[in-house]
């Protein structure tokens, strides 16, 4: 799905009518539609309850109009506060002020629609009646400054009784600049916000999506060929997408465990062992026919005697700190060279000069996709500008944002404020598949497109979840080998979804990483529905 600009949403939107023929006010009238049944699969029927439907003067305060229209259909009582006046309306909003007017006009109901002007009148008329619903219709996606004067006493009274009373957004909740994740003055917590057509980066993005709440997106009309158009290159990843790199990389019904994908990690360091356990495992569960971890030699009885015992495991030349050796290189490649993937990173260490040097040899030599993580990244940043990736040996990167500071040799401050800049950049300049973990974690392609992904919790933040992410990975791109980033973003989206099962089963405190594994199976079959258990 993709996510738009304010400007690429102006242009879908005009290009709706001038191309398809869909008017204005027939758009503005989808979008109430679907507030309105938005609103009551969450909250139940709205009829013989009251309502306050704020609205501003520009086109999401239309969309409010035509709301509080709907509703009092359905036999709502509706309280709507207009901030200005109608003549200061134009256009398909000011035909639906005008409509609610004259419904309020001639209703025998309590329905009211007022013209509000100024601070007092404001909060007498909002508070006169006990409201069980609050409608945000302020601002749409085209503010670019903070709200003030009537307008942020209209926010502060809806963030005032939140706790009480829900509230729904129109669009975007009001007071969020839609193309920017960071907040630029006060702004509505929605409890739910219905966006039209397509995601905007706010409702993706925290801070500013974490006052989304739920979101919905609603189609209203625009065709997909119009979105898919729109020259966006930022997309959000759903269901169906990982429903369908299932499908396709299905298991055949005479498969043997050589035609499923074979795995190499190459982790684990003296107190280290762990992170390797955890990549081995999350491999083998994510559906690839073998593993094998590489590791030293003397961490090779400790991983043999805790990873599960279909893991297979290999002796490497060591350091003295107990890390991997240079004297190594060779025989990884060797290994790399009978296998589909090669992942590596976990728990490698990153400080000793012999280990730097070998994780580049590695990465220069080998002939196989490659996922780094991890130790494998930090090694690796003094030469981050020697990375190239390619086609035929993709290269998957996996940073935190303290990894990725270090890549690009910039604050972490940078990664954080700009995750998408920053992994669009990289993954262009580089020609690598970046995964920018975080919340949300960002996949970038060689080129250009960006995905956002819309799993996962805050009890993922435990020591192990990115081995055991880099395990994933590597399974899934052995498992289809023509397509490295399908193969990533099914990865990634699954992980969180499995994380997103265990906090249901379990909660976020108690949650660790080989949780995760645990629940993987029932995240795949969640999605990939009864073909997933198939013994045919």
């Amino acid at each position: 799905m993709k996510i738009l600009s304010a400007a690429e949403m102006r242009v879908v939107d005009r290009l709706t009518t001038e191309r398809y023929g869909v008017p204005g006010i027939q758009l503005m009238e989808n979008a109430a539609t679907s507030v309105v049944e938005a609103s009551e699969r969450k909250f139940g029927n709205l009829s013989n309850t009251r309502a306050l439907i704020i609205c501003g003067t520009g086109n999401n305060g239309g969309d409010g109009a035509a709301i509080a229209r709907l509703l009092h259909q359905k036999g709502t009582s509706v309280d709507m506060l207009l901030l200005g006046h109608v003549e200061d309306t134009r256009g398909d909003a000011r035909t639906n002020f005008e409509a609610a007017l004259e419904i309020a006009k001639n209703s025998s109901s309590n329905s009211r629609f007022i013209e509000v002007t100024s601070n007092e009148q404001f909060w007498a008329e909002a508070t006169a009646s006990p409201h069980l619903l609050f409608f945000d219709a302020i601002f749409g996606t085209g503010l670019k400054r903070p709200a003030s004067g009537l307008h942020e006493e209209a926010i502060h009274l809806l963030n005032e009784h939140t706790a009480d009373v829900p509230v729904i957004s129109v669009d975007i909740p009001s007071g969020i600049a839609s193309d920017s994740q960071e907040l630029i003055g006060p702004a509505v917590k929605a409890d739910l916000t219905v966006s039209f057509t397509a995601p905007k980066l706010a409702n993706v993005f925290p801070p500013a999506a974490d006052l989304c709440g739920e979101l919905v997106v609603a189609p209203i009309g625009s065709p997909d060929e119009l979105i898919n158009s729109s020259g966006s290159h930022l997309n959000l990843i759903e269901d169906e997408d990982i429903r369908q790199w299932l499908e396709a990389s299905r298991r055949g019904a005479h498969a043997n465990k050589g035609d499923v994908g074979k795995v190499l990690i190459v982790a684990g360091s003296r107190g280290k062992t762990g992170a390797a356990c955890l990549a081995g495992e999350a491999s083998l569960r994510a559906g690839c026919g073998l593993v094998t971890i590489a590791t030293p030699e003397s961490c090779q009885p400790i991983i043999a005697s805790r990873t599960i015992p279909e893991c297979m495991t290999e002796a490497l030349d060591e350091t003295k700190a107990g890390s991997v050796d240079r004297e190594a290189t060779d025989r990884v490649l060797e290994l790399a060279a009978e296998r589909d993937v090669i992942a590596i990173g976990p728990g490698l260490g990153s400080t000793d000069k012999s280990t730097r040097a070998f994780m580049r040899a590695v990465a220069m030599k080998r002939r196989r996709p490659m996922v780094i993580d991890a130790d494998g990244l930090n090694c690796l940043a003094p030469w981050a500008g020697n990375l190239v990736g390619s086609a035929e040996s993709p290269m998957i990167l996996t940073p935190h944002p303290g990894e990725m500071s270090r890549l690009i040799s910039k604050s972490i401050g940078v990664v954080l404020k700009s995750p998408v800049d920053v992994a669009a950049s990289f993954a262009k300049d580089r020609r690598v598949i970046l995964v920018l973990k975080g919340s949300p974690t960002v996949i970038a392609s060689p080129e250009g497109e960006v995905y956002i992904n819309s799993t996962g919790n805050a009890g993922m933040a435990t020591g192990g979840t990115g081995d055991v992410l880099t395990g994933i990975i590597a399974s899934f791109v052995a498992q289809k080998i023509d397509d490295p980033l399908t193969a990533t973003i099914a990865a990634v989206y699954l992980h969180g979804l499995a994380g997103d099962l265990s906090a249901s089963k379990i909660g976020t405190r108690a949650m660790i990483a080989s949780d995760i594994t645990a629940h993987l199976g029932a995240a795949i079959i969640a999605v990939g529905g009864e073909g997933e258990r198939s013994i045919r």
